[in-house]
This record gives C-alpha cells, structure tokens and sequence, in this order.
C-alpha cells in the first residue's frame, strides 16, 4: 500500500484496480509482472498506480522476493482416472518452465500424506493443492500452513478453506433434462456405491428434474458398483422388470456400457425404444460404446485450471475467498440417446 497524499488517505490495489478497470487479481498480476496478462491491461495498470503513486509496501515486496516458484500438488490416488486431467489442467495454467510442482501421492493413507505435507513445506512451495479421489468431504490439513491450499474435487470438511469440486446435482438434472427433450417419459437409475457423495448428488438432482416435469424414476433407483458387470446385471433385471421403460440414467459410462450390453441381448435397440445417458464422459469407453454413448462430462481439466489459477492469486495477495465452489459441468450428446444419421 501507499499513502495517496492529496487524499490524505492510504491507497489499497484495489483503488488501482477500479482506476484501470479490471479485478484486483489482475492487478496485482501486472504489478508483480507475470507473464499472463494483455500488455495493454499491463500498461493501463501501471499507469493507474502511476497516478495513484501506489507501490506495493515492503512486506509485499518482501514476500516476492522470497517466492520458491515451486506448487505442491498432494493427491491421494495418482493412477484414478479422475486425477489425470485435473493435473492436466493445473499444467496447463502453471505453464511451462514458469513453476516447478512437487507431486506427491498419498495412496489414501493420511500418515503418508502428513509426510508429503512436511516434505512440501520444507522445500518451502509457494501454495499447494489437494486434490482428492472422490467428491466426498475430505479431512482439511489445518488453518496454519504457512501457504496458501486449494481443494480439487474432494472438499474439505472445514468451510473456511477453499475447494472446487463438479456440480454432480446439476449434472443429474442435466442427464434428466436431456432425456425429457428426447421424448422420453419412463425413465429408471442406475448407480454405483450408495455412500459416495457423487451417487446420491446425481439422484437429487435427476429427481429435481423429474418432478418439475410432473414425473418419478420407474422403480427404485438401483446401487452396488461402479463396473459394467453391475450395469449388465442391473439393466437385465431392469428391463425385465420394467419392459416400458424408455430411458435409463446410469451413475458412469462403465455402468451405461454395461446397460448398452444387456438392452442389446434382450433386444432392445438403442436409442429407437430406449435411450442410455452415462456420467464421467470417459472418451475410450463412451466413443467405443455401440453405440457411441451420450454422457456427463465434469470437465476436469477446468478444474484444475480454475485451482492452479486461485493458488496463483492467493501467492499474489489476492483473497481467494473460502467454501465449496460447484463448478458447470456439460453435456455431450452421442448415439445412446439421438440416433445418428
């Protein structure tokens, strides 16, 4: 901060921020010259604090100066296929040769962890972020790190630390409503593991869909496990005990792969008589579905752009706010549910 003395009054970033019009994270940005940011944005920040006779205070320049340009990333399952494009996109925003990430493993084991946590402090990483195995609440590592820690995926179970995590309730009123368009009305749920946050999201959210549509799920909505050998099971008794049924939500692609496979053994033909949405778009299993099959995507790799990017505004000095953050998630439309021509 600085001391505007024709005002009499201490100027704040933020008082150049609104002078240049833009958010204070991208000034304080153009301030500490990262690399990020328009050239004109920079020029016309620079001439705000100008104006404003702003510098940032010697504590500030302080804590530039001691910056590591190294992250910490702590994730407790690095071979999940959710974690990869999460750190994918953290990567992404990191760029190339301008921060160094320490990743760390935990395997799930929260000994292993607070190990990782001391080895990441000790190499002194400017921020870290945790990201978990699954959207249930996780255990925060404390209020007292002396960097700044973003949640990816799994929140913390403290509502002042900060965590992003997909919007799986909209992602079933998504599924749902896209079904509705299709035309269909007999609609059934297939899921995984009752205990996981994801499962019981995506049924509120289907459920929401539903009733504002006057309608409920055909039968009980059916739990047990996130594999295509559920799907085949469930789906099979399913459609035996429900032949009019004309859609099914599955809980992930592996359960809808497992869906497609029973409906075609019954002879049912997908998408004419009954239309199959899956959840996770895993490209390898929805684009080599038969057919291909229409699925929830989280968009993961935003995920971990958006953290990289509110670690990097916490190091700026921005205040990055706290909660849990449900982030969009998207539709993609295949041949499981619009017949391809």
């Amino acid at each position: 901060m600085a001391m505007n003395e024709s005002a009499g009054k201490t100027t704040t970033l933020s008082d150049v921020a609104r002078l240049a019009g833009v958010s204070t994270a991208t000034a304080s940005k153009a301030l500490n010259d990262r690399g990020d940011v328009a050239a004109a944005t920079r020029t016309r920040v620079l001439a705000a604090a100008d104006e404003l006779s702003f510098t940032p205070n010697a504590m500030a320049r302080g804590l530039l100066a001691g910056r590591t340009g190294t992250v910490g990333l702590l994730t407790s399952d690095l071979e999940g296929r959710f974690m990869i494009p999460i750190l994918m996109g953290a990567e992404d925003a990191f760029g190339a040769g301008r921060i160094n990430v320490f990743l760390c493993d935990a395997r799930g084991d929260s000994i292993r962890e607070q190990h990782h946590l001391r080895e990441l402090l000790s190499r002194r990483v400017d921020g870290i972020i945790v990201v978990g195995r699954q959207t249930d609440p996780r255990p925060s590592l404390g209020q007292d790190l002396p960097v700044p820690v973003v949640y990816a995926y799994a929140p913390s179970d403290d509502p002042r630390d900060l965590s992003l995590t997909p919007d799986n309730y909209a992602g079933g009123r998504l599924a749902i409503e896209h079904l509705l368009a299709c035309g269909r009305r007999r609609i059934a749920h297939i899921s995984g593991e009752p205990s996981y946050a994801a499962a019981q999201d995506r049924l509120a959210g289907a459920r929401a869909a539903l009733g504002e549509a006057g309608l409920e799920l055909v039968g009980e909505p059916m739990f047990s496990e996130w594999t295509e050998h559920w799907g085949r099971d469930a789906g099979a008794l399913l459609l035996q005990r429900h032949p009019d049924i004309d859609a099914i939500f599955c809980g992930s692609d592996q359960i809808a792969r497992g869906v497609l496979d029973s409906a075609r053994d019954l002879g049912r033909s997908v998408p004419d008589d009954l239309a199959v949405i899956g959840y996770d778009n895993w490209e390898v299993l929805a684009t080599n579905a038969r057919p291909e099959l229409t699925s929830i995507d989280a968009n993961l790799q935003q995920l971990g752009r958006q953290a990289a990017q509110r670690v990097f505004d916490a190091i700026d000095g921005v205040d990055i706010g706290e909660g849990s953050h449900h982030l969009p998630v998207r539709l993609v439309i295949r041949g499981s549910t619009i017949a391809r021509r």
